[in-house]
């Protein structure tokens, strides 16, 4: 099982990204983006169940980001908008094969990469 993330990049604060995560090999009950910035712990964003029908989101990001999925293509998203320059960090998207959302990145079984985000002031 993989999961593959993209999208990240340099954007003004204000601006917009969407990231991307590929998950091939396998399928997820639960999906999720956590974030890690420099000399931070990491912190958890969004998560979504399989059908769409719970969603979480950080109370920092509330309103400003979006998650969602296509299980066409096992892909989910995190649309990003009124980004500010504490959004900056590296993103990483993860999934569980079983379970329920959760906010804890204990209880994720797979993780991608990461994709980094910077916001400019």
């Amino acid at each position: 099982v993989q999961l593959q993330a993209s999208g990240g990049g340099l954007v003004q604060a204000g601006g917009s990204l969407r990231l991307s995560c590929l998950a091939s090999g396998g399928t997820f009950s639960v999906m999720a983006w956590f974030r890690q910035a420099p000399g931070k712990e990491r912190e958890f964003v969004a998560a979504m169940d399989w059908r769409g029908s719970r969603k979480l989101y950080a109370e920092s990001v509330k309103g400003r980001f979006t998650i969602s999925r296509d299980n066409t293509d096992n892909t989910i998203y995190l649309r990003m908008n009124s980004l500010k320059p504490e959004d900056t960090a590296y993103y990483y998207c993860t999934g569980r094969r079983r379970g329920l959302v959760t906010t804890s990145d204990r209880e994720y079984d797979y993780w991608g990469q990461g994709t980094q985000v910077t916001v400019s002031s």
